[in-house]
């Protein structure tokens, strides 16, 4: 019987840790291809490249096992999906997986990321998919968690499956492994980012400006959501979908809508 075969990218570029641990944590459930950004994309959502020829570059070295194959992509995580799917492979993964981020994708930031919309696009193709953060940003970030809980998550998407258009959004705590108190499945926190653009000058006076802000939880009390999992040590898995059809409010025009 021939292993499963999972196609893995990120939104942090082939050289970000969090691949390299998600690769090892993918190894032993199957067959492993890695299609990755050659740059980051933190931030694009679901960007495509649609003005500039996109290329593909076989990697040779990033990993010794005969069932790891790493291709190099000039385009965005959801090209590297939509790429790995319909030109690398003859037929669909078992599964897709994306990160590990490196910073946290929990609440409303889902809608920013670059991982969460390549875990998107395969839930497109109807194939179960799920993107990974862990809540540290820095580059050497310690992904010891990952290898904890990865390898369960991954064999758990395998064997369960997930319904069609349903990917996994899961975030891990930037805790010691043995201080991770378990998974909880839970939803998405309603919260805000309060921003605000820095106005700076460069060398020649010319005017640019910096995002920079805040998170604001605006359900601190709440205690079924990614947020308050993430908070008490736990990690987060939200299922999330690309229909993002508001239907309590369709149905309410529709009494409505003259």
């Amino acid at each position: 019987m021939q292993q499963p075969l999972i196609l893995i990218t990120n939104d942090d570029g082939i050289r970000a840790n969090g691949l390299r641990a998600l690769v090892d944590a993918a190894k032993p459930a199957g067959r492993v291809l890695v299609v990755a950004p050659e740059a980051e994309h933190s931030g694009q959502s679901h960007a495509i490249t649609t003005q500039t020829p996109l290329r593909l570059r076989k990697m040779q070295g990033y990993d010794s096992s005969s069932d790891v194959t790493v291709y190099v992509c000039n385009g965005t995580p959801v090209d590297c999906v939509k790429l790995g799917m319909t030109h690398l492979l003859s037929d669909k993964p078992d599964l897709v997986l994306s990160g590990v981020n490196h910073g946290s994708n929990s609440s409303i930031s889902v809608i920013y990321s670059g991982t969460m919309a390549a875990a998107q696009e395969a839930a497109l193709y109807g194939i179960p998919a799920m993107g990974l953060s862990l809540l540290d940003y820095s580059p050497t970030a310690d992904f010891g968690a990952v290898q904890a809980v990865g390898g369960d998550l991954i064999k758990k998407a395998l064997a369960l499956g997930l319904s069609k258009g349903i990917c996994l959004n899961v975030n891990i705590p930037a805790l010691p492994a043995s201080e991770i108190r378990g998974v909880k499945l839970c939803r998405q926190a309603g919260g805000t980012w309060n921003e605000r653009y820095d106005r700076r000058l460069d060398p020649y006076g010319g005017e640019y400006f910096w995002l920079s802000g805040h998170f604001v939880n605006n359900e601190p009390s709440a205690t079924d959501t990614d947020e308050w999992a993430l908070a008490n040590g736990y990690v987060a898995v939200v299922p999330i979908q690309p229909d993002m059809t508001g239907y309590a409010e369709l149905e309410r025009l529709k009494e409505t809508w003259r």
